[in-house]
């Protein structure tokens, strides 16, 4: 899919229930189980999960970096100095790391400034009709559209998990959409931000992306273009920066994914471990709230409603503000070998890619997919079932860097 001036600061430490009180709202009139016939769509995925980094790296190192962080740069011949000052800007391919134990995205403090903030593109991923239509035995029709709707503001009392992931790529600056997840293994301080895989990795043809950093509750208030010609970091960035330290998405993403998602979009999944730029508290207690993950990959016939939240940046979207959609899902299959993925009716553009898509189960709202891929008609919306291998990539997160 097409991945893209404040009142005073909102108050922190709200509690999760109350916080994320608008996305139970939203779809507690609809969200309601029915009946348990599974489909091929709830199959494992294939593959294992990757990494950001040897389960050894922990600790402090040279620079204010985890340990090991500095070395793995060193290795690839590069100067943490150096990239600090820009050399982080050579996308060579004997520079552009690839494999999911080279993830390296040093905090360079003040780089995420407002108006590069506001001039970050959207991160396409958009497949064409003939696509879409690749394996109709496990397709549903395609949905009709769903007009996107604009979150209530301000944002960190209704939606106040979602975010936007901002990253440098080849092409410049680009943003994506994200979520505050709990994590199961520190309970109330969660530094973990669910997103798409092409977020964080060009999948086949390339490697990690740089400089990535979420900003929850971006633009808390929803304000203008013109509202924010001045605005301060604070005012973007109520919550302030939080950089990526460690990384990671699926090896179907890295080693199969493409511009259009290719393969790779049936896993195109990824888990950040982030730190604040400035700070020391978690992110979920700073921010007062996260989502739990549903790795229960339910068929799309279970389900009856799903919601999906971003900031949609391409037109007639400027990614200032938070939108989302509410449609039941259907099934889309891009290949009979491939998990078949949810899809919704939705008219967000690029920018809203990696957006967390929730529904409630017993009243809890929950994570259970993701923004993936969508067609150039900005139509509908396809992501990722969230299943056994995909729960294994969040745990491995959670136990090896979650208490970093």
């Amino acid at each position: 899919m097409r991945s893209t001036r404040m009142s005073a600061a909102p108050r922190r430490g709200r509690r999760t229930a109350l916080a994320a009180a608008g996305l139970v709202a939203a779809l507690a009139l609809t969200a309601t189980a029915c009946g348990s016939e599974q489909d091929k769509s709830d199959a494992e995925p294939g593959g294992g999960t990757s990494q950001a980094a040897d389960a050894g790296d922990t600790g402090g190192g040279e620079g204010g970096l985890a340990a090991g962080l500095a070395d793995r740069l060193k290795e690839h011949g590069i100067d943490v100095d150096q990239w600090k000052d820009g050399g982080w800007q050579n996308w060579d391919k004997d520079k552009w790391l690839s494999e999911a134990k080279d993830f390296v995205n040093p905090v360079i403090e003040g780089l995420w400034k407002p108006d590069r903030m506001k001039s970050a593109k959207e991160a396409d991923k958009t497949v064409t009709t003939k696509d879409a239509a690749a394996d109709q035995g496990a397709t549903d029709p395609e949905p009709a559209p769903v007009e996107a709707v604009a979150e209530k503001k301000p944002y960190h009392e209704n939606a106040a998990p979602v975010g936007k992931v901002f990253f440098d790529s080849p092409e410049g600056s680009m943003v994506c959409s994200g979520t505050v997840i709990k994590d199961v293994n520190h309970p109330g301080k969660s530094n973990l931000v669910w997103t798409a895989g092409h977020c964080v990795h060009a999948g086949g043809s390339g490697g990690w992306y740089r400089n990535i950093a979420f900003v929850p509750s971006y633009n808390d208030y929803g304000k203008s273009e013109a509202e924010l010609a001045n605005a301060t970091t604070t005012e973007m960035a109520p919550y302030g920066t939080w950089w990526a330290d460690w990384a990671s998405t699926s090896d179907e993403w890295i080693k199969g994914g493409s511009e259009s998602g290719g393969d790779g979009a049936a896993y195109d999944y990824s888990v950040l471990h982030v730190k604040p730029e400035q700070g020391s508290k978690s992110l979920e207690e700073t921010v007062g709230a996260a989502l739990e993950v549903d790795f229960s990959a339910p068929s799309a016939t279970e389900v009856s409603s799903m919601g999906a939240w971003g900031y949609p940046a391409a037109p007639p979207y400027n990614g200032l503000e938070m939108f989302k959609c509410v449609d039941r899902p259907g099934r889309l299959s891009l290949s009979p070998s491939l998990p078949t993925m949810y899809r919704i009716g939705c008219t967000m553009t690029g920018g809203s890619s990696g957006g967390g898509w929730f529904r409630v189960v017993n009243g809890e709202t929950k994570l259970v997919s993701n923004t993936s891929i969508g067609p150039l008609e900005n139509t509908w919306l396809a992501g990722p079932q969230l299943g056994r291998s995909a729960e294994a990539m969040y745990q491995n997160m959670s136990k090896t860097y979650g208490g970093q």
